[in-house]
């Protein structure tokens, strides 16, 4: 872990290692102070001479001048380091998440994530300050203000070993207790995230159903949980400062008392006895500072962990050494393919969020929730496909095996007639446009959107893009037509536009395979009809897959490939399903007596 992490700190290093060198100079400066003020004592005002009080005097400015330098340089230097550390931490973290599969992503809930790039590394960053600064500075301001303490007077130095064998057993107990709750506290964290995540995204559903009450009371669920344990946290940890202050002035009743005897006996002079105070406060603060850094590591231990488990994650689904980067066609083989999701568990009682299904491959997890069983099945290129099946009967599963967003738990999907795994993931996946089913767009305009597709498209190219997926003819009545601003999410366009500007995003890839994952539910059936026109005529070398619960979709389709509890009971034309497959037959059945109907295009 601490590995991991240090490896973050790159070119930052030298700053790093700058604010130590400047803090022991400033405390090899300030242990001299207390050294010259009993000289100036014992030699100048008890001495009656005025040429070494001002002799003294100047020499305790200069040091306290060059101790003020010193500590401000480290703080400059700390600062520098500590601020650097943590946008290294995040730009890591950011750049590995972007590598991450399917799988990788759901080992990891988006709130999660977001508490570790957040509140999680600015613990870290507190920490590390706190390290390269108090953690130099109290250890050698411990030791040397011992060492002065024992040259001084050595029998009182004595008190100072039973005050650290208090210490220590105090702050042993307190650390290993608290460490444990700390590492809850943040786990806590990420489902207030997701509370305020989830709610906000879907401020609109929530006023709709006027659910206002029932967030707000999920909310507070969530923030009462946090609350608990951060006070069973603090409880633990505020037992320091009453510990601490018992054995400060403990020590200093203990050092009065011998230290006035060791002045009468004429053991020790007046000036060595006010030095020994200044040494025995600097020993007593460094102490607190230790305690104070133990406190601090002790929070932050669990975010460190947290945001290494983050960068440790290696992502399951990589390009092979010798890849292939050309996809010669749109061929799909499915050959005795298997795959699994795993649940996850129910939230414990008083928890804010419901746990969800997460898509892993089959050896991650021995809590697994079959999807797909022996699917097999083939797919000349240029084909036109749809898939139809009853919700979580593995449609958008076998579809993400495509392009290898998932990988199979057995068995091989091949696509060009090679197996995806021998493919480069970045040629494999920019020959397979996936719409799914959740279309998000991005602010910016409508061109920024539609150039995700292909970043360098000149204009003419979107607006094709956009004719085939009849997302023109709104386009158009915009004011500002394709350099309209889009919302964070889509939020200013309709479900219908939203799935249109994604269908032509996808199109702007010349794909060899195009997914279309349920994607024109929310148009109605006169420009799905005309979408699936378009398709068909303008890119027919291209291998189009479409999922949809409407047969209208996907009765004009070359084949249908029909699925239940995650197999493929049936995979041929309109005509012979109707004829041959009960499953199909009552599907249609059902939506002709719903009313459905099959809108050629216009």
């Amino acid at each position: 872990m601490l590995k991991t992490l240090a490896a973050q700190i790159k070119e930052y290093r030298l700053p790093a290692i700058l604010s130590p060198v400047f803090i022991a100079l400033e405390v090899f400066t300030d242990i001299l102070i207390p050294f010259i003020v009993a000289d100036l004592i014992d030699l100048g005002i008890e001495a009656h001479s005025m040429e070494n009080i001002l002799r003294y005097g100047l020499r305790m400015l200069a040091a306290a001048f060059l101790a003020l330098l010193f500590g401000v340089l480290s703080g400059i230097f700390a600062s520098r380091a500590a601020t650097g550390f943590s946008a290294n931490l995040r730009d890591a973290m950011f750049e590995n998440i972007q590598t991450f599969s399917f799988s990788n992503i759901d080992k990891f809930s988006p709130a999660g994530l977001i508490t570790r790039m957040t509140t999680d590394v600015t613990n870290i960053q507190n920490a590390f300050m706190m390290l390269i600064r108090i953690a130099v500075r109290a250890p050698l301001s411990l030791v040397t203000s011992l060492v002065m303490c024992i040259l001084i007077n050595r029998r009182m130095s004595l008190i100072f070993l039973v005050a650290l064998v208090i210490l220590s057993i105090a702050l042993s107990m307190i650390i290993r207790r608290a460490t444990k709750v700390f590492t809850e506290v943040f786990e806590k964290y990420d489902d207030l995230n997701a509370s305020v995540q989830e709610n906000v995204s879907a401020i609109r559903v929530v006023k709709a159903f006027v659910r206002e009450d029932y967030e707000d009371e999920k909310f507070q669920i969530a923030a009462g949980n946090l609350y608990r344990l951060f006070v069973k946290a603090e409880k633990l940890i505020i037992m320091n400062m009453p510990i601490m202050n018992l054995v400060v002035y403990g020590s200093i009743i203990a050092i009065s008392w011998f230290g006035a005897h060791f002045i009468v006996a004429g053991d020790m002079t007046t000036g060595n006895l006010t030095s020994f105070f200044s040494y025995v406060m600097s020993v007593l603060m460094s102490l607190m500072m230790l305690s104070m850094i133990f406190v601090m590591l002790t929070m932050s231990s669990a975010s460190a962990k947290r945001v290494a488990e983050v960068l440790d994650e290696k992502t399951e689904i990589t390009s092979p050494d010798s890849a292939k980067d050309v996809i010669p066609n749109g061929r799909i083989d499915f050959n005795d393919v298997d795959f699994a999701f795993r649940q996850s568990t129910l939230p414990e009682e008083g928890d804010a969020v419901i746990s969800y299904d997460e898509a892993v491959p089959l050896e991650h997890d021995t809590a697994l929730e079959d999807t797909l069983h022996d699917v097999t099945f083939h797919i000349a290129s240029g084909e036109t496909i749809g898939i139809i099946g009853p919700t979580g009967c593995g449609k958008s599963s076998l579809v993400s095996l495509i392009s290898r967003l998932y990988d199979v738990s057995k068995g091989s999907v091949c696509v060009g007639g090679r197996n995806v795994k021998e493919y480069d993931l970045t040629a494999l996946r920019d020959a397979v446009s996936v719409v799914l089913q959740k279309n998000v767009l991005f602010s910016g305009t409508i061109l920024d959107n539609l150039r995700w597709g292909k970043k360098d498209a000149t204009l003419e190219e979107c607006k094709k893009a956009c004719r085939l997926a009849c997302a023109d003819e709104f386009i158009e009545s915009f004011p500002d037509g394709y350099d309209t601003v889009i919302d964070a999410g889509g939020t200013n366009v309709s479900g219908g536009q939203r799935q249109r500007l994604c269908i032509a995003r996808a199109l702007l890839k010349s794909p060899k395979i195009l997914i279309l994952d349920d994607s024109t539910s929310a148009c109605d059936t006169a420009t799905d009809a005309r979408i699936r026109s378009n398709l068909k005529e303008y890119i027919p070398e291209t291998t189009k897959i479409i999922i949809s619960q409407r047969i209208s979709s996907l009765r004009d389709a070359d084949r249908i490939l029909v699925m239940e509890e995650g197999r493929v009971v049936a995979f041929d034309t309109h005509e012979t399903l109707l004829k041959e497959n009960a499953v199909y037959a009552d599907i249609y059945e059902t939506q002709m007596q719903a009313g459905g109907d099959f809108d050629k295009p216009e």
